[in-house]
């Protein structure tokens, strides 16, 4: 009962300064005080006040236009103004407004940084920025600052990046500044191959912010992350993490772990994923889920008995797919038939030559080469070192795998 009444109460106040604001009797720094307090309610999970985040904005934003330069007489209206162009608020005002006011010291280099950095002249806004301290700012301006510099550092210095971004999250704790420092933590731990680091931040996320309308960002970092650390990576630990979200957002996850191990070939990964969709099965009816049917068949097209794996494919309703996963479904049906038929090509009892034999098989088995028309020949040498029938079997597995991998980058479309 405690969230719709909070949640009542935003938009009453919302409504509230939708009045006010007509007459223009609130001052800036008290309009983006209530803007704050919407996005902590965003940052909770209040979904329902994006729509007033956006009508807030254009509020504040015409208040600032009819302000005049006596107004940032009031240091609160400043850093109000700052806060404004760092939660989402119109760069061309912020502009316009700060090139009327007098401004030195660190005044002029934080305002410059941040108005650069919205234009998305990142070196421009190191530069403004490179000597001003978050820490020696004041507090409601620090968090965003601190965020925006671990942001601008990433490329260059990961680690530097890194501090700031944790700078930011301890300025900032539950707002939305501290959402998005943990998600960009996230996706340079990966970089950083820091396996450590990810997890924890990954844990901290779930536990924090797993009903921020931005989690879905957070999900494909995760995803990227497991699959990327691949064996190295704990994968009890990443259940764990996994353990803390609610039964169906873990249903999704394991699904997507599956399709991303399916499609690179990542064993261990596929069997843990399937082992997380088994446990969950009873309680969110997973186990007749077309998805995890065909991520987990995929994985065997080329390895199992190609009856078995054709009975699987055929059981799943593809209208309960994706346009994406459609074509996958198609691809692997495809990879069965070229299957099917091998035995055939590679009984060659007439051949008399072992290199006649591997070119009659190349020509069968390589139908997309890059220039059918015109195969080339191995080297006796060649031939000599490499047995063709098994040179042959690989190279067509890894074919029909590229294959897949192509379709699925080609369709990654939906990353939900």
């Amino acid at each position: 009962m405690m969230r719709p009444a909070r949640n009542l109460l935003t938009m009453t106040a919302a409504m509230t300064f939708a009045a006010s604001t007509a007459h223009a009797e609130l001052e800036p720094y008290q309009m983006v005080r209530s803007l704050q307090l919407l996005q902590d309610r965003i940052a909770d999970g209040d979904h329902a006040a994006l729509p007033m985040q956006r009508k807030l904005i254009e509020l504040i934003d015409g208040r600032l236009k009819a302000t005049s330069t006596a107004d940032y007489d009031d240091k609160r209206n400043f850093r109000a103004l700052l806060v404004y162009a760092m939660s989402g608020g119109n760069p061309r005002t912020v502009a316009s407004i700060v090139t009327r006011l007098k401004l030195d010291g660190t005044d002029a280099r934080v305002s410059t940084g941040i108005i650069e950095y919205l234009r998305g002249q990142h070196a421009d806004a190191a530069m403004a920025l490179k000597d001003v301290d978050p820490r020696e700012i004041e507090t409601e301006v620090a968090a965003f600052l601190a965020l925006i510099k671990g942001s601008i550092v990433a490329a260059d210095n990961p680690q530097q990046s890194l501090a700031y971004l944790d700078l930011a999250r301890i300025i900032g704790p539950g707002t939305l500044v501290e959402e998005a420092a943990l998600r960009r933590s996230i996706t340079l731990s990966v970089s950083q191959k820091d396996i450590p680091r990810f997890l924890r931040a990954c844990e901290q996320y779930v536990r924090r912010f797993l009903a921020s309308p931005y989690a879905s960002q957070f999900a494909d970092a995760f995803v990227d992350g497991v699959t990327e650390f691949g064996d190295g990576i704990d994968l009890d630990s990443v259940a764990e993490v996994i353990a803390g979200m609610n039964r169906e957002q873990g249903k999704v996850i394991y699904l997507r772990l599956a399709r991303r191990a399916a499609i690179d070939q990542m064993t261990d990964l596929l069997q843990f994923a399937r082992a997380g969709l088994e446990n969950l099965a009873v309680e969110v009816g997973t186990e007749d889920d077309p998805r995890a049917i065909l991520y987990s068949t995929v994985a065997t097209v080329t390895t199992d008995d190609v009856d078995v794996v054709r009975a699987r494919l055929q059981s799943i309703d593809s209208r309960r797919l994706s346009a994406g996963d459609r074509m996958l479904l198609d691809a692997a049906f495809q990879v069965l038939d070229e299957v099917s038929v091998l035995p055939e090509t590679k009984t060659v009892p007439e051949a008399p030559a072992p290199q006649s034999a591997a070119l009659e098989a190349d020509d069968d088995l390589m139908p997309l080469a890059n220039e059918p028309d015109t195969p080339q020949t191995p080297a006796p040498t060649e031939m000599a070192e490499t047995p063709a029938e098994p040179d042959e079997s690989d190279a067509f597995i890894a074919d029909m795998r590229s294959k897949l991998q192509s379709i699925d980058d080609m369709l990654q479309g939906p990353k939900k």
